[in-house]
């Protein structure tokens, strides 16, 4: 699925465009460069999940746990791991295999803990305002 985003005004569709995608899949995987809007993507979809908290990057918590309608939210941003085992530590398997949506920021840094299957979210910065943002299952 490919989107086209050209205001923030948008981001509430494209976000239950994306969680419907897959309806069955509660494992999300966000790629694009620093500034490309994966936090502020993020933001919409728990707004989506029915989480009425503030949702912001993890990056120095490494994960955030928000509460959704039905169930919790983990938020993973991995940019600053050194290694996987930091991952580990974290307790990360735990939270992958709860069953709760996990939204993960740079899961480049963890390639060999990622789950057999997940969605895609692929975001790249058009202008200031607009974002290309492609979805899929893997």
């Amino acid at each position: 699925m490919n989107l086209l985003i050209n205001s923030l005004n948008e981001l509430d569709n494209a976000a239950s465009e994306i969680l419907s995608f897959d309806a069955n899949n509660h494992i999300f995987l966000f790629y694009g460069e620093m500034g490309a809007g994966k936090t502020t993507l993020i933001k919409s979809l728990c707004k989506q999940l029915g989480t009425g908290d503030n949702v912001t990057s993890p990056t120095f918590a490494i994960v955030n746990e928000y509460t959704g309608a039905k169930d919790n939210i983990y938020h993973f941003d991995f940019y600053r791991l050194k290694n996987q085992s930091e991952a580990m530590d974290i307790g990360f398997e735990e939270y992958l295999y709860s069953g709760n949506y996990c939204f993960i920021e740079w899961p480049e840094k963890i390639p060999d803990l990622l789950p057999l299957h997940y969605v895609t979210v692929k975001i790249q910065a058009l202008d200031a305002k607009s974002r290309s943002i492609t979805v899929e299952k893997i």
